[in-house]
Order: C-alpha cells, then structure tokens, then sequence
C-alpha cells in the first residue's frame, strides 16, 4: 500500500485537514452550520430554523430600495458630547471606536431613494454602532428623513434597532422622542404615509416613540421589541411574565403589531401597503 502515502498523488493517512474557517457561518439559534454563500443568499436567515439575524444599516437600504436610487442626505451628522461624559470610558472614545468599526457617522444611515419606482424617504438604525443607542444626532437624522418626507410629500420608512436613548447625553436623549414623534404628527395631518420596520431589538425610548407610532407597525420575525427589560419589568411588577412576551410574535397576537414580515418579503409588503394607502389618501 505504498502508493496510499505518495506525496505526489496528494493523499497522506492520518492527515486532518481543516476546511477554511470563512466558508462557514453558525446559526446563533440552532447551531445549524450553513455555508457562507447560501447564508448571504438568504439574506442572513438561517434556511434551517428561520431564525433573522442582524443587517447593517446598508444592507437594509440595498435590501428596500430600487438598486442606484439611494441617495444619501445629512452624512455630515455625528454624535457631541455635551455633558464631556466618562464612565469606565469616555464617551468620546467610545464614539470614536463607533465609527472607527462601522464606518458610519452614528446609528442612523438616512436619505432618499426609490422602491418599486415610487420615490421615498428613509432613515435606517444601525445596531452595530454603539447599540443602536439614540443620541442627538440619531435624532435629528431621523427626524429630518421624516421632514424630508413631508415636504415632498413621499412615504417615509423608519428601520429600528436600537437598544434605547443613549444615556451619555442625558436628557438630550430623551427629547428626541418628542421631535421625532412631533414630526410623525404632522406626517399624519398631511396624509403623509409613515411605515414602520422594527428589527431585533427595538428597545427603550425608541420604541416608546417612532418605532410605534407608524401607520402600520411591522417586525421582522422573532424580534426583541420592549420597553423595559424581562427582569426589570418582573421586579416592578412581581409576576411571572408569560414566555416570549416581548418577542413580535407575542406583540402582534396582542395587537401592538399589525404584521410580521419576513425579511425576503419585506420590500414587497411595504410596497403593496403604501401603494394603497397613497391611492386611497389620493
């Protein structure tokens, strides 16, 4: 059996080989082990369970707009630090770190573009950078997106992922739920449609603002969407929490959601919903 250990034929006994570890992804999930091509072609959901894992910003956008027709608006917007916060570390640092590892400004990519032809206004959370946290500048970003939408009269489209308001600016924080839930108002008195796209997680101060304040309310399958935690929320109260209270599906059996969309038939469901909104307002 000499020929089996040749070294020109390419066969050794014995031998491990390890295959590339970046042909690979696992389902957080399930465990499930999915080829890195197929998991990108499935628009990272896992083909074995159906579980939706995160998108960045971008990927969103690519996702929900006609290919070419984004056009990026208030690029220039970044986080302050107005209360020279520190904490283990300093919020400057942390910022810095942001958008050093994301490449984005803050946590809100925002502009205009085209879906299905019809033009409208985005603004989109990215979870990656520093949680998806709501500061000033996640604010005002989102904010102008649903201006720019009023103005235009076109429909305007909010994706959330966000751990809540970002404490590092305190107070300023918070007041970013009441201009952009006043902007949303004045979205409504015009006819203007507003859609929005929770993902996981949508938490905090945003979902006790824009995230549910949307014509409809939409999520992603299986995603985390509350205002305060499981466990604080089970200490306030002192009741045992039903299982999975804070998941989309829960939330739209309840009525707090009005669907759950896949991630594939997400473009196409926003779509066919604001075409009849538009044609009924009109």
């Amino acid at each position: 059996m000499e020929w089996f250990h040749n070294s020109k034929s390419g066969i050794e006994s014995g031998v491990k080989r390890d295959a590339p570890s970046d042909l690979w992804v696992k389902c957080e999930s399930c465990k499930e082990v999915v080829y890195k091509s197929d998991w990108a072609d499935n628009l990272d959901v896992c083909p074995a369970c159906g579980h939706h894992h995160r998108f960045d910003a971008r990927r969103y956008i690519a996702l929900l707009t006609d290919e070419g027709t984004f056009k990026e608006e208030d690029s220039n917007i970044g986080p302050a630090d107005p209360l020279k916060f520190s904490a283990k570390k300093k919020y400057r640092d942390s910022m810095l770190a942001a958008q050093k590892s994301t490449g984005e400004k803050c946590a809100v990519v925002s502009g205009t573009g085209k879906m299905d032809g019809r033009d409208v206004s985005l603004a989109v959370m990215d979870f990656r950078f520093m949680g998806g946290s709501m500061g000033s500048a996640e604010g005002e970003k989102i904010a102008r997106a649903l201006q720019r939408a009023l103005d235009r009269r076109i429909p305007a489209i909010v994706v959330s992922a966000s751990g809540g308001a970002r404490m590092h600016e305190g107070t300023l924080s918070l007041l970013q739920m009441a201009k952009t839930s006043a902007v949303i108002g004045r979205l409504r008195e015009a006819g203007v449609p507003y859609v929005s796209l929770l993902t996981n997680p949508t938490t905090g101060g945003v979902t006790a603002s824009f995230a549910m304040l949307g014509d409809v309310n939409i999520s992603e399958p299986g995603a985390l969407i509350g205002f305060a935690g499981e466990r604080v929320i089970r200490e306030t109260i002192r009741q045992a929490l039903p299982d999975g209270f804070q998941r989309a599906e829960f939330l739209l059996k309840h009525g707090f959601l009005d669907a759950v969309v896949a991630r594939k038939d997400l473009k196409g469901w926003i779509s066919n919903f604001v075409s009849l909104l538009t044609e009924r307002v009109a």
